[in-house]
C-alpha cells in the first residue's frame, strides 16, 4: 500500500492535488484496517469450532463413566464425525488440532483408532450432537423430556458463548403417539452444522440413513429446497402424533417451518422455510416410524410420481450432487459411511 501512495505523491501537484491523495491514504487505511478486522473476526469464529469440538468430546468421554457397547459406539460416532467436519472446515482442523492435549488424543486413537484411520475417507451417517443427544437420553430415560431439554439447554449455553454457532443444534423434537398411554418418546435434534457444503453433505447422509418415508420427503427438494418434477415423497404423519420442536437456547416450543410442513403435513402458521432436512423433527420422525411399525402403515403417501423408477432417479441425483460437493472440497470418499465400532467389533 505505501508503494501505491509514494506513487500518487509523485505525480500530482498543487494543494487540491494534495488534498486528494491525503484522502486517498486515509481512505486506504480505513479499507485496510476494515479487512483486517474481517479476517480477526473470521479467525476467532473458525477457532469457535476448534473450541466447541473439544468441549463435545470433553463431554462424551464425561458422559461414558459406565461403558457398554452402545455408549462406546456413540463416542467413537461423535469422535468420526467432529473429525470429518474440522477435516472440510475452512480452515481445515485435524485430529490433532482438536485435542492439543498430548495424553488425551494418545489416550483417544489408543482406544478409538477408527475415526482417526476412517475420517478422511469415510463420511459420517449424522452430525455430533445428535450423539450427544442419544447419550444423554440413555442416561436419562426417554421418559424424562424435561430433565433431557435441560441438560443439552445446559450444554448449548456452554457451546454458544461468544455467539458461537459452530457445532452446535439449535432445536430439539420430541415425537410419541398419543393413541398409546405413556408411550415411547423419540427424539432429534437439528443439524449442527454451519454453512451450505457441511450441511448439503449431511442432509445427503441422512437420506441413506433414515427411515425411507423421512428420507423420500426431504430427498424431494434435495439440496435447493426446491421441489424437485419428477419425484413426490411428501407424506402426511397421522394425527395422532405429537410432533413437538424446542428451542434448545430458551426451552420454549417451536412451531414447525414451512418445509416441515411441506415434507410431513405438519400444521403449522410460521412462514419461515429451512432447508429440508436440517430440522429436528426430521430425525425424530424418523426415529419414531423406525421403530413404531404401527404409525407407519398409517402414514400417507398419495403421489403418483413416488414410484420406484423415480426414487432411484431421485436418489442417483442426491449421490450426484454429494460427490461434486466432495470433489469441490477436495475430500477423496472411499463410497462409505462410517460405522462406530464398539469395544466388542474392534476385538
Amino acid at each position: 500500500m505505501s508503494f501505491c501512495i509514494a506513487k500518487l505523491v509523485s505525480v500530482v501537484g498543487g494543494k487540491s492535488d494534495c488534498f486528494n491523495v491525503s484522502c486517498m491514504i486515509f481512505i486506504l487505511h480505513q479499507n485496510t484496517e476494515q479487512m483486517e478486522t474481517r479476517e480477526d473476526t473470521f479467525l476467532k469464529a473458525e477457532e469457535f469450532f476448534r473450541r466447541n469440538a473439544f468441549i463435545l468430546i470433553e463431554e462424551m468421554m464425561e458422559l461414558n463413566n459406565e461403558p457398554s457397547d452402545y455408549t462406546t459406539a456413540l463416542v467413537d460416532e461423535i469422535l468420526h464425525s467432529i473429525f470429518f467436519l474440522g477435516k472440510i472446515n475452512i480452515p481445515p482442523y485435524s485430529p490433532k488440532d482438536i485435542v492439543n492435549d498430548d495424553e488425551m488424543y494418545n489416550a483417544l486413537e489408543d482406544f478409538f483408532p477408527e475415526p482417526f484411520q476412517r475420517y478422511s475417507s469415510q463420511l459420517p451417517k449424522r452430525s455430533p450432537f445428535s450423539c450427544v443427544l442419544d447419550m444423554i437420553v440413555h442416561q436419562e430415560g426417554q421418559q424424562n423430556e424435561d430433565m433431557i431439554i435441560t441438560r443439552l439447554k445446559y450444554l448449548v449455553g456452554q457451546l454458544k458463548e461468544g455467539n458461537a454457532d459452530k457445532l452446535v443444534s439449535s432445536t430439539i423434537c420430541v415425537s410419541q403417539n398419543t393413541n398409546v398411554q405413556n408411550s415411547v418418546r423419540y427424539y432429534g435434534v437439528s443439524m449442527s452444522t454451519s454453512g451450505r457444503n457441511p450441511g448439503q453433505i449431511m442432509v445427503a447422509a441422512g437420506i441413506n440413513s433414515w427411515d425411507k418415508y423421512v428420507a423420500d420427503a426431504v430427498m424431494t427438494y434435495y439440496p435447493k429446497g426446491v421441489k424437485i418434477p419428477y419425484f413426490d415423497g411428501n407424506i402426511k404423519i397421522p394425527e395422532s402424533i405429537r410432533c413437538q420442536a424446542f428451542c434448545l437456547s430458551r426451552g420454549t416450543p417451536k412451531p414447525p417451518c414451512r418445509s416441515c410442513r411441506e415434507m410431513f403435513g405438519l400444521t403449522t402458521s410460521e412462514v419461515k422455510k429451512w432447508a429440508p432436512g436440517n430440522c429436528a423433527e426430521t430425525e425424530s420422525l424418523s426415529n419414531l416410524l423406525k421403530q413404531e411399525k404401527d404409525v407407519r402403515m398409517q402414514v400417507q403417501t398419495a403421489s403418483e410420481t413416488c414410484t420406484d423408477m423415480n426414487r432411484e432417479k431421485a436418489e442417483e441425483h442426491v449421490m450426484g450432487h454429494l460427490r461434486l460437493v466432495l470433489r469441490m472440497l477436495q475430500f477423496k470418499w472411499d463410497n462409505n459411511f462410517y460405522t462406530p465400532q464398539t469395544s466388542s467389533t474392534e476385538e
